[in-house]
This record gives structure tokens, C-alpha cells and sequence, in this order.
């Protein structure tokens, strides 16, 4: 199993406990990431000297892989994008400036290595329009069809259940504004995620909602305790992480999830 994200933390917010479950049945899992997610905000002393944030942010997605229990960690060594409609967007090193072939030869040479069954992928807006998340879908879905492999699985939140949420549990809808207001209001205004009719796959990874805690925690540069993750309350965790959903190519789900991306 291959989980191909964009920047250090997008692995643990979205797939961590899908892949943990993998490690635990027996799977391998590999985690791909394109970026060292350069343009990611940090405090300016949280550094240390000489150090940059990429060889920070590095570092603890070695350690959050460690959590994970995945078996190989590889940086494909693009720069992050940042957001989209940034000056960042157009650096030459960036992943969304990438040759586009050489990208996706890079990421299907791994899936050959590995002999992947499986590989995961974001949503064909990557979520909520991130440039690199995008480059991701693009790329891996193309890599996908080069290197064989028939399992391509694309990441993706529950919009319905997100709104549901908040418009009908008035305290998760206040714990949302109360921690980060732009987020909730995004969550509100933007199309993040999938409406949950066009979601195929719902992966029960509430065993390993401690760990994948701790995953989130492991990005201390950038989930803190007073971070929008970083301040939930276990119920609101469990509430926001329980289920990890995807997306598989092809037709509409017609009757329930589907729960396990193996078979």
C-alpha cells in the first residue's frame, strides 16, 4: 500500500489510521510525499538555528511515520507550492511547476518497487484547491496507470457530515468557531471534500484514534496544542477523525460504504 500526500502532516490528518490498519493486517505501507512543506507557518523561534522549516518538518514526518508503523518514508524533493493564487505557485521547484512526466515516473517507479496493490491519492481538487494536493491527484493517478495498479483510492472529507454537524450540533459548530473561525467559516463557504452520495469508501480507524492523535502531534511545528487540531477534545477528535472516507474511480456507490480498500 502506497499513500502519496503533499506535505508532511497531510499523511497524518488523512490516512494515518487507514494505514495503520494496513501495517496491523499485514500489509507494507509506504508513505510518498512530494514536498517538505516549505511554505508551512511556524513561529520564528520554533526553529533552531541554522535549521530550516523543511529539514524540521522532515524530521517529524519520520517520526509521525514511526507512529504509524509504515515501513518507508521517500520525499520525491519538490518545494511546496503554498496556497493557491501565492507567489509561491510559480517557483520553478515547486511541485506545481514540476515536468509532469518526470513527476509521475518518480512516483511509479516507487509503486513498481513496492509491487503496490493499493495506492491513495486526494480527491481531483485535492481537498480544498491546494495546488500541491491537486499535483497530487493528477500525478499519482497517472503514475498509477503506468506502473499497473488497478486500487487508486482518492482521499477526501465527508462535506455532508461536516455540515451536518455544524448545522446541527450547535457545540461542535461553536468548538469549530471558538478554535479557528476562518477555518469554519471555509468549511462553510468553500467546497471542501465530497458530498457523501459520490463517497464509495468509509474506513472505521476509531481503534486507532489514540495513535493517530499522536501522528498529528508528532508536526509540533505546525499542530500545536492550541492549533485547531491540537485543541480538540477527545470527543470532538473522535467526532472530526473516527471514519476516514474515500472516493474509488468509477460508478456511484448504490447501496452502503464500502470499508476496506483491499478487497
Amino acid at each position: 500500500m502506497v499513500n502519496f500526500h503533499a506535505h508532511p502532516d497531510d499523511e497524518a490528518i488523512a490516512t494515518s489510521g487507514t494505514m495503520m490498519k494496513a501495517a496491523d493486517e499485514g500489509h507494507r505501507v509506504v508513505l510518498v510525499v512530494a514536498t517538505k512543506g516549505e511554505q508551512g507557518e511556524v513561529e520564528p523561534d520554533a526553529l533552531s538555528p541554522g535549521e530550516t522549516l523543511g529539514e524540521r518538518r522532515a524530521d517529524e514526518t519520520l517520526d509521525a511515520a514511526k507512529i504509524i508503523g509504515a515501513h518507508r518514508v521517500e520525499f520525491l524533493g519538490y518545494e511546496d507550492s503554498g496556497m493557491a493564487g501565492e507567489e509561491s505557485n510559480n517557483n520553478p521547484a515547486c511541485f506545481w511547476q514540476a515536468d509532469f512526466e518526470e513527476a509521475v515516473e518518480r512516483v511509479a517507479r516507487i509503486l513498481v518497487e513496492e509491487s503496490a496493490d493499493v495506492l491513495t491519492v486526494y480527491d481531483d481538487h485535492g481537498g480544498y484547491g491546494h495546488p500541491d494536493h491537486i499535483q497530487v491527484h493528477r500525478v499519482g493517478v497517472d503514475a498509477a496507470r503506468r506502473a499497473g495498479v488497478e486500487k487508486v483510492f482518492y482521499a477526501t472529507m465527508n462535506r455532508t457530515q461536516i455540515l451536518r454537524q455544524m448545522a446541527e450540533v450547535e457545540a461542535f459548530a461553536e468548538a469549530m468557531e471558538e478554535i479557528d473561525v476562518e477555518r469554519a467559516e471555509r468549511f462553510r463557504e468553500e467546497e471542501f471534500g465530497t458530498e457523501e452520495a459520490d463517497i464509495t469508501h468509509a474506513v472505521d480507524v476509531s481503534p486507532y484514534l489514540e495513535r493517530k492523535r499522536a501522528a498529528m502531534l508528532a508536526h509540533t511545528s505546525q499542530i500545536t496544542a492550541d492549533s485547531f487540531f491540537g485543541s480538540m477534545t477527545d470527543e470532538q477528535f473522535a467526532d472530526a477523525f473516527s471514519t476516514e472516507w474515500f472516493v474509488a474511480p468509477g460508478p456511484p456507490r448504490s447501496g452502503d460504504f464500502a470499508t476496506d480498500l483491499f478487497r
